[in-house]
Protein backbone atom coordinates (compact mmCIF):
# COMPACT_ATOMS: atom_id res chain seq x y z
CA UNK A 1 0.00 0.00 0.00
CA UNK A 2 1.29 3.23 -1.31
CA UNK A 3 1.07 6.26 1.55
CA UNK A 4 1.60 10.01 1.07
CA UNK A 5 3.22 12.66 3.48
CA UNK A 6 0.90 15.42 2.54
CA UNK A 7 0.04 17.91 5.42
CA UNK A 8 -4.04 17.25 5.20
CA UNK A 9 -4.54 21.00 5.03
CA UNK A 10 -1.39 22.73 3.56
CA UNK A 11 -1.33 26.47 3.94
CA UNK A 12 -0.26 29.22 1.93
CA UNK A 13 -0.28 32.81 3.36
CA UNK A 14 -1.99 35.07 1.73
CA UNK A 15 0.61 37.92 2.69
CA UNK A 16 3.87 35.67 1.70
CA UNK A 17 2.29 35.28 -1.61
CA UNK A 18 1.26 39.18 -2.19
CA UNK A 19 4.39 39.63 -1.16
CA UNK A 20 6.58 37.16 -3.46
CA UNK A 21 4.29 38.79 -6.30
CA UNK A 22 4.25 42.01 -5.50
CA UNK A 23 8.16 42.53 -5.11
CA UNK A 24 8.44 40.89 -8.57
CA UNK A 25 5.98 43.18 -10.22
CA UNK A 26 8.28 46.38 -9.16
CA UNK A 27 8.77 47.99 -12.71
CA UNK A 28 11.81 50.78 -13.04
CA UNK A 29 10.11 53.01 -15.21
CA UNK A 30 13.78 54.24 -15.79
CA UNK A 31 14.83 50.52 -17.26
CA UNK A 32 11.47 50.14 -19.37
CA UNK A 33 11.90 53.49 -21.65
CA UNK A 34 7.79 53.61 -22.33
CA UNK A 35 4.70 52.83 -21.05
CA UNK A 36 3.94 49.70 -23.18
CA UNK A 37 7.56 48.40 -22.67
CA UNK A 38 6.40 48.64 -18.53
CA UNK A 39 3.38 46.79 -19.13
CA UNK A 40 5.19 44.13 -21.01
CA UNK A 41 7.85 43.86 -18.05
CA UNK A 42 4.71 43.50 -15.43
CA UNK A 43 3.02 40.66 -17.89
CA UNK A 44 6.31 39.02 -18.00
CA UNK A 45 6.65 39.15 -14.11
CA UNK A 46 3.23 38.38 -13.45
CA UNK A 47 2.94 35.19 -15.63
CA UNK A 48 6.76 33.76 -15.10
CA UNK A 49 5.73 34.67 -11.07
CA UNK A 50 2.71 32.66 -11.06
CA UNK A 51 4.37 29.53 -12.61
CA UNK A 52 6.88 29.34 -10.17
CA UNK A 53 4.59 30.32 -7.60
CA UNK A 54 2.40 27.33 -8.76
CA UNK A 55 5.10 24.54 -9.11
CA UNK A 56 7.13 25.97 -5.94
CA UNK A 57 4.02 26.46 -3.36
CA UNK A 58 3.73 22.00 -3.90
CA UNK A 59 7.09 21.47 -3.66
CA UNK A 60 7.65 24.24 -0.29
CA UNK A 61 4.69 22.03 1.12
CA UNK A 62 5.90 18.49 -0.13
CA UNK A 63 2.54 18.03 -1.87
CA UNK A 64 4.11 16.01 -4.92
CA UNK A 65 0.47 15.07 -6.13
CA UNK A 66 -0.18 19.16 -6.21
CA UNK A 67 3.14 19.32 -8.09
CA UNK A 68 1.99 16.82 -11.05
CA UNK A 69 -1.32 18.62 -11.41
CA UNK A 70 0.45 21.99 -11.50
CA UNK A 71 2.75 20.78 -13.92
CA UNK A 72 0.00 19.19 -16.25
CA UNK A 73 -2.08 22.36 -16.13
CA UNK A 74 0.84 24.59 -17.39
CA UNK A 75 1.98 22.51 -19.85
CA UNK A 76 -1.09 21.37 -21.14
CA UNK A 77 -2.09 24.96 -21.17
CA UNK A 78 1.37 26.24 -22.82
CA UNK A 79 1.20 23.30 -25.44
CA UNK A 80 -2.77 24.09 -26.41
CA UNK A 81 -1.28 27.71 -26.55
CA UNK A 82 1.18 26.65 -29.03
CA UNK A 83 -0.61 25.12 -31.58
CA UNK A 84 -2.47 27.98 -31.42
CA UNK A 85 -0.05 30.45 -32.40
CA UNK A 86 1.19 28.08 -34.67
CA UNK A 87 -1.87 27.75 -36.74
CA UNK A 88 -4.13 30.47 -36.36
CA UNK A 89 -2.21 33.53 -38.48
CA UNK A 90 -3.00 37.00 -36.46
CA UNK A 91 -0.92 40.03 -36.33
CA UNK A 92 -0.24 41.12 -32.98
CA UNK A 93 -1.59 44.97 -32.36
CA UNK A 94 1.79 46.61 -32.55
CA UNK A 95 2.75 44.49 -36.03
CA UNK A 96 6.00 42.80 -34.21
CA UNK A 97 4.83 39.21 -35.58
CA UNK A 98 1.71 36.93 -36.38
CA UNK A 99 1.33 34.86 -33.16
CA UNK A 100 -1.02 36.79 -31.38
CA UNK A 101 -4.01 34.16 -30.63
CA UNK A 102 -4.25 33.57 -28.24
CA UNK A 103 -2.15 34.69 -25.17
CA UNK A 104 0.36 32.70 -23.92
CA UNK A 105 1.00 34.56 -20.77
CA UNK A 106 -2.06 34.73 -20.06
CA UNK A 107 -2.98 31.00 -20.38
CA UNK A 108 -0.09 30.26 -18.49
CA UNK A 109 -1.32 32.94 -15.68
CA UNK A 110 -4.50 31.78 -15.60
CA UNK A 111 -3.38 27.68 -15.29
CA UNK A 112 -1.26 28.47 -12.59
CA UNK A 113 -4.06 30.65 -11.03
CA UNK A 114 -6.62 28.02 -11.55
CA UNK A 115 -3.96 25.27 -9.92
CA UNK A 116 -3.13 27.49 -6.37
CA UNK A 117 -7.42 28.05 -6.40
CA UNK A 118 -8.41 24.30 -7.03
CA UNK A 119 -5.58 22.84 -4.27
CA UNK A 120 -5.07 25.38 -1.91
CA UNK A 121 -8.45 27.28 -1.97
CA UNK A 122 -9.61 30.94 -2.05
CA UNK A 123 -7.06 32.50 -0.25
CA UNK A 124 -4.08 31.62 -2.63
CA UNK A 125 -6.93 31.94 -5.61
CA UNK A 126 -8.16 35.23 -5.01
CA UNK A 127 -4.45 36.96 -5.08
CA UNK A 128 -3.32 34.75 -8.07
CA UNK A 129 -6.59 34.99 -9.90
CA UNK A 130 -5.49 38.77 -9.49
CA UNK A 131 -2.16 38.82 -10.71
CA UNK A 132 -3.49 36.29 -13.62
CA UNK A 133 -6.08 39.29 -14.37
CA UNK A 134 -3.25 41.94 -14.30
CA UNK A 135 -1.31 40.02 -16.27
CA UNK A 136 -3.89 39.57 -19.19
CA UNK A 137 -4.78 43.05 -19.35
CA UNK A 138 -0.96 44.12 -19.22
CA UNK A 139 -0.83 42.39 -22.40
CA UNK A 140 -3.50 44.26 -24.14
CA UNK A 141 -1.64 47.65 -22.89
CA UNK A 142 1.57 46.77 -23.88
CA UNK A 143 0.12 46.41 -27.49
CA UNK A 144 1.37 42.73 -27.93
CA UNK A 145 -2.65 41.25 -27.99
CA UNK A 146 -6.12 41.95 -28.39
CA UNK A 147 -9.16 41.57 -25.73
CA UNK A 148 -9.42 38.30 -27.62
CA UNK A 149 -6.38 37.04 -27.70
CA UNK A 150 -6.31 37.38 -23.67
CA UNK A 151 -9.79 35.66 -23.29
CA UNK A 152 -9.13 32.48 -25.38
CA UNK A 153 -5.80 32.78 -23.49
CA UNK A 154 -7.43 32.92 -19.53
CA UNK A 155 -9.61 30.30 -20.87
CA UNK A 156 -7.16 27.60 -21.98
CA UNK A 157 -4.99 28.34 -18.95
CA UNK A 158 -8.59 28.06 -16.81
CA UNK A 159 -9.61 25.11 -18.51
CA UNK A 160 -6.55 23.31 -18.29
CA UNK A 161 -6.08 24.31 -14.48
CA UNK A 162 -10.12 22.46 -13.65
CA UNK A 163 -8.97 19.54 -15.78
CA UNK A 164 -5.74 18.56 -13.99
CA UNK A 165 -5.97 19.79 -10.48
CA UNK A 166 -7.54 17.95 -7.74
CA UNK A 167 -8.46 19.47 -4.65
CA UNK A 168 -7.29 19.25 -1.48
CA UNK A 169 -10.44 20.83 0.44
CA UNK A 170 -13.26 20.83 -1.87
CA UNK A 171 -15.33 22.60 1.40
CA UNK A 172 -15.07 26.18 -0.72
CA UNK A 173 -15.37 26.41 -4.31
CA UNK A 174 -15.53 29.74 -6.44
CA UNK A 175 -16.74 28.57 -9.85
CA UNK A 176 -15.88 31.36 -12.80
CA UNK A 177 -19.05 31.47 -15.19
CA UNK A 178 -19.46 34.25 -18.14
CA UNK A 179 -22.19 34.58 -20.92
CA UNK A 180 -22.85 37.01 -23.73
CA UNK A 181 -24.29 39.19 -20.67
CA UNK A 182 -21.73 39.22 -18.75
CA UNK A 183 -19.91 37.33 -16.22
CA UNK A 184 -18.76 36.45 -12.60
CA UNK A 185 -17.82 33.87 -9.59
CA UNK A 186 -20.65 31.16 -8.00
CA UNK A 187 -19.28 30.76 -4.54
CA UNK A 188 -20.43 27.51 -2.66
CA UNK A 189 -19.23 26.53 1.03
CA UNK A 190 -20.09 23.12 2.57
CA UNK A 191 -20.13 22.64 6.44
Amino acid sequence: MKTHNIPEKPTLKLSHLLAIILLMIRVDSKAAGSSEDAWLIVSDVGAYGLVVTALGTPVALCDWEGLGGAALSVGVAGGITLIGKVSIDEERPDNSGNDSFPSGHTALSFSSATTLYRRYGWQAGIPAYTVATLTGSARVAGRKHYVWDVVAGAAIGIGSGWLFTEPINDKVRMVPWGNTKGGGAMVSVAW
